[in-house]
């Protein structure tokens, strides 16, 4: 398997883009936001990072 290099820079392009978009749009938004993820016990916060990745890749196997 090898690595397609334009296609890992658009991914991360994309990637920043779409980080980009709350705190550009709602800045405040995202401090409240960031403040509450303190409150959020380590179980909960790993058991979200999880299922996002879970959905990560299940994008990426359908885009492929």
């Amino acid at each position: 398997m090898s690595v397609n290099l334009p296609d890992l820079l658009a991914a991360l392009g994309l990637f920043l883009v779409l980080e980009g978009i709350a705190p550009f749009l709602n800045p405040g938004g995202v401090k409240r936001a960031l403040a509450r993820l303190l409150e959020v016990q380590d179980r909960e916060l790993r058991i979200a990072g999880l299922g996002s990745m879970l959905v990560g890749v299940i994008i990426l196997f359908w885009a492929r």
